[in-house]
């Protein structure tokens, strides 16, 4: 059974689009919805509910679709799609729903990007206030962007055969969008849904892509004003057994009349409290379906002797109070009558689409008369038009839509439009009383299958929040964001209540609007974008020289550099012994770096650390601990005093962001009278560790102006000089115990520093020998050997706290009782008496040398452990419980099927004198 038109609406009739639903091939024409192609095919059942398996069909034509949900099969399965906002293309396979849908298990090969815009007046929504408003904006000079999800602007005129200015709606609606797209500085953005409002005119709208290589693009749009002429939503009426196939929005049926010449059905009762459902009644009798009865609940009706004329009994002060029927509607039930039909079109007045409006904290009040909420007030970037502002007449929402859009008045004439203005305002009822146990199949929330029982349920059991309602029975929280539901939901409350929903306010509305795909939000940054790779500006040495590297954090970094015959642990001990014993260099250009300056800078780095920044000296370096506000170690690094109101921080490379944000933090929340600006620099400079008892020799080389000796160049301080002929910084410090320098140069210059270096034979090491180096000298590696439950007393560094100090970040909470306890884990060495032994870093430390059944008490655990080639045997690091105290003494450590005796030692293990720090 065909329920297309021979002639109507706006598709194209002439191309012929071939696809299938649930097995079933079957055609359509461009133009068509999914939703609109399968009611031409006789297809009125195209899901089951997600609760209790009820056969469900299409009852909208838009977003605000609650039941036709459909799972697309071809060319990419995507679950959870509604029919309504399908278009319709060849070859689209797709099928019904019971319930849930289905992810891809295969990745998604299509192309999603994003773009920023910007404009003096954003307008969203292309009906009669939306054209209107853009066109104002526009002929005011403005620029303008114009956003609307429909292929075609018009907003609801699409769904009517009404004139404006002498022509079809559709023509004036289409000639404004001609006139717009013409302009210089005006973007019209078709099929763009605005998802989320933001503040500062911010919004994010998602477009489907019909050409290109991107199937949708998000497009970020900043806007000095934003007009939301968003349009409302029919309502669904609440009666029992409202969810039958074949029940239709009165506004729906007339736009799948009017826009793709599509019939609901052959025989329809209307079932109204608006005057608006007249005109469908109308309209469908003159297309040749046979309407024999509106019902209408008031008690006179706008639309008599229009109706008469056609045939159609008007029954006012009654109602629908059931349907019959299995996979569709066969008849309704009203004043005990049963009156035959396969279509029910209901209208329960207008709820306005306040959405992105109430995202931007836009206040609401309760407006009687329409039985919904309206804005209540503009907000100072954001106006509302329209029937989104409770506006439900042509006149009356062009004369907002070109209010809100100008500055000043525009001299552009009113169009005149043959739309019949209301007579009768709407009713406002919730729900259609029926039997007591009819309450079970009266729908609230179809998607959900929540029923006025389910209501009920909630207010007896003592809730009288609509927020807490609504989770209790989930209504309002499908892929459809209540937008039928929510304004039902609360006036059920309410009435449960005895409440005034004046008094009350409608849930929060959240982004997104409509439901996005994680794909088109992640844009272009998936498989190897999903995360940035970063690189240094010596990385092309690198790779050409063997390297093999590791991600630490964002960075690709040097682990090792293998040569021919070596593995990791060969490659390893060479590097070591080569810093050890002779020169070798590192890249440590991904350190992160911070400039801290202004008048209060000292100040605040004394707040942030727990040791003393303000006393250090231009041209000195001090070593820092950055504790969190419990007391435990969150960052590490050295801070350089480059003038007397400016720093240089460095961070851990992994804790570069974490850090920058935290000082962020503090600096906008609790300290803002700080006259104090931090600026990453990581990526602004390169830096090259010299190290080994030769470095100071190869440095005074390389920089023959700079006198190296320890009097004149002592341990943490930083000179200026030309190193190679290139302008550094040249900073002592060691994170090998060996005698050290970190040479600081512009990114640009740093691999001209490095070829000048590496010309010297001096031997390149990476991230594992840094690693064997540091845990030698038992310096610890935040993040490594630390787990967010560690002080500096725990692992030995009171000497970096500060007794000084009136404040800093953790002081308080290094006088709890918790972080006083004598058997807190502290920061020792451990020596298997296996010297060929290699602990597992994360394994974990017991009293026996039996393991016992669990549970088993643990006393610690492995932090680092390392082959060492200038120890001559593996060696750990660890956290103990009581460690100190324990020093000496031997305890345990399960690997695998064997218990591992190790001895206790103090954490700094060569060198422990660090005569080798001065060469």
């Amino acid at each position: 059974m065909t329920f297309r038109l021979p002639s109507g609406g706006h598709v194209d009739r002439d191309t012929l689009l071939r696809f299938a639903f649930d097995g079933r091939e079957l055609t359509g024409h461009p133009g068509d919805t999914l939703a609109s192609a399968l009611l031409a095919n006789g297809v009125h059942q195209v899901a089951r509910s997600v609760k209790l398996g009820r056969p469900r069909g299409i009852m909208a034509a838009g977003v605000e679709e609650p039941n036709a949900v459909v799972q697309l099969e071809k060319p990419f399965p995507e679950p959870m799609q509604t029919a309504t906002t399908v278009e319709l293309y060849d070859g689209l396979v797709a099928r019904s729903l019971s319930g849930q849908g289905r992810l891809a298990a295969e990745p998604d090969p299509a192309r999603y990007d994003a773009k920023h815009l910007h404009c003096d007046v954003l307008v969203v929504g292309a009906g009669p206030a939306g054209l209107v408003a853009a066109r104002t904006a526009a002929r005011a000079g403005a620029r303008v962007v114009l956003v609307d999800d429909q292929p075609e602007p018009g907003g609801s005129l699409l769904g009517s055969n009404e004139y404006v200015d002498l022509k079809p709606a559709v023509e004036w609606a289409r000639a404004i969008a001609d006139e717009l797209r013409a302009t210089p500085d005006v973007d019209v953005l078709d099929r763009t849904t605005a998802f989320g409002a933001y503040d500062d005119g911010f919004v994010l709208a998602v477009q489907n892509r019909t050409s290109g290589a991107a199937r949708q693009r998000v497009w970020r749009i900043r806007a000095a004003r934003t007009v939301f002429a968003t349009g409302a939503h029919e309502r669904p009426i609440v009666f029992p057994d409202n969810d039958r196939p074949g029940i239709f929005l009165a506004s729906a049926a007339r736009t799948y009349l009017h826009r793709y010449g599509v019939v609901p059905g052959r025989r329809a009762v209307v079932f109204t409290m608006d005057d608006s459902a007249y005109a469908t009644a109308i309209d469908l009798a003159d297309a040749g379906v046979e309407v024999p009865l509106v019902v209408d609940v008031r008690p006179t009706a706008p639309e008599n002797a229009a109706c008469a004329e056609r045939g159609i009994e008007v029954r006012t002060g009654t109602a629908v109070t059931g349907t019959e029927g299995t996979e569709r509607v066969t008849g309704v039930r009203v004043a005990g009558e049963l009156i035959p039909c396969d279509t029910l079109l209901v209208s329960g007045g207008w709820t306005p689409a306040v959405h992105l409006f109430s995202q931007l904290r836009g206040a609401l009040r309760y407006e009687p008369a329409l039985g919904a909420y309206v804005p209540d007030g503009d907000l100072p970037t954001a106006r509302v038009a329209g029937s989104a502002n409770g506006t439900l007449d042509f006149g009356g929402c062009v004369r907002e839509g070109r209010a809100a859009a100008a500055k000043a008045p525009v001299e552009i004439p009113l169009p005149v439009s043959d739309a019949q203005p209301r007579e009768l305002a709407p009713a406002v009822e919730w729900q259609i009383p029926g039997a007591e146990s009819d309450v079970d199949t009266s729908f609230v929330d179809l998607q959900r299958d929540a029923t006025v029982s389910d209501v009920l349920r909630a207010t007896g059991a003592g809730l009288t929040s609509l927020e807490h309602v609504k989770r209790y029975t989930t209504i309002g929280t499908a892929h459809d964001q209540g937008k039928t539901s929510g304004m039902l939901a609360a006036g059920i409350t309410a009435e449960a209540l005895g409440a005034d929903l004046a008094d009350r306010r409608p849930t929060t509305y959240r982004p997104p609007y409509t439901p996005v795909a994680f794909a088109a939000l992640a844009g272009r940054n998936r498989g190897e974008l999903h995360d940035p790779v970063r690189v240094t500006a010596l990385h092309s040495w690198h790779v050409g020289h063997g390297a093999e590297f590791e991600n630490v954090g964002q960075w690709k970094r040097p682990w090792y550099y293998p040569r021919p015959g070596e593995d990791l642990p060969a490659a390893v001990r060479r590097e070591c012994l080569a810093a050890r014993t002779d020169v070798a260099m590192m890249d440590g250009s991904t350190l992160g770096k911070i400039d801290v300056q202004g008048p209060d800078a000292a100040e605040f780095l004394d707040l942030l650390y727990t040791n003393l920044m303000s006393t250090l000296k231009v041209g000195r370096i001090r070593y820092g601990v950055m504790c969190g506000v419990d007391g435990m170690v969150i960052d590490d690094g050295t801070v350089i005093r480059v003038a007397e109101d400016r720093f240089l921080v460095t961070t851990t490379t992994g804790n570069a962001a974490m850090v920058l944000d935290w000082m962020e933090e503090w600096l906008q929340t609790e300290w803002p009278h700080l006259r104090v600006f931090a600026t990453s620099v990581t990526e602004h400079w390169a830096t090259v560790a010299l190290v080994g008892p030769r470095s100071r020799e190869i440095l005074a080389g390389l920089a023959p102006e700079l006198d190296v000796s320890n009097d004149a160049f002592g341990f943490m301080a930083w000179r200026d000089a030309e190193v190679a002929g290139i302008a550094a910084r040249v900073c002592r410090i060691s994170f090998s115990g060996e005698l050290a320098y970190e040479i600081n140069v512009p990114s640009w210059y740093g691999l001209a520093l490095w070829e000048a270096l590496a010309e010297r034979g001096i031997t390149p090491y990476g991230t594992e020998t840094m690693h064997v180096l540091r845990a030698e000298k038992g310096y610890p590696i935040i993040g490594q050997d630390t787990d967010g439950t560690v002080t500096p007393q725990d692992l030995g560094m009171s000497w970096a706290v500060s007794k000084k100090k009136a404040d800093f970040l953790g002081k308080r909470s290094f006088s709890r009782a918790e972080n006083l306890r004598p058997d807190r884990k502290q920061f020792v060495g451990l020596l298997p008496v296996d010297p060929t032994v290699l602990l597992p870093e994360g394994a974990q430390i017991i009293e026996t040398a039996h393991v016992p059944r669990p549970p088993v008490r643990m006393l610690g655990h492995v932090t680092s452990s390392y082959p060492s080639a200038v120890l001559d045997r593996t060696f750990a690091l660890a956290l103990v419980r009581s460690g100190r105290e324990r020093i000496g003494e031997t305890l345990f450590v399960p690997v695998g099927d064997e218990v591992v005796p190790v001895t206790v030692t103090e954490s700094v293990l060569y060198d422990k004198e660090g005569t080798r720090r001065d060469g």
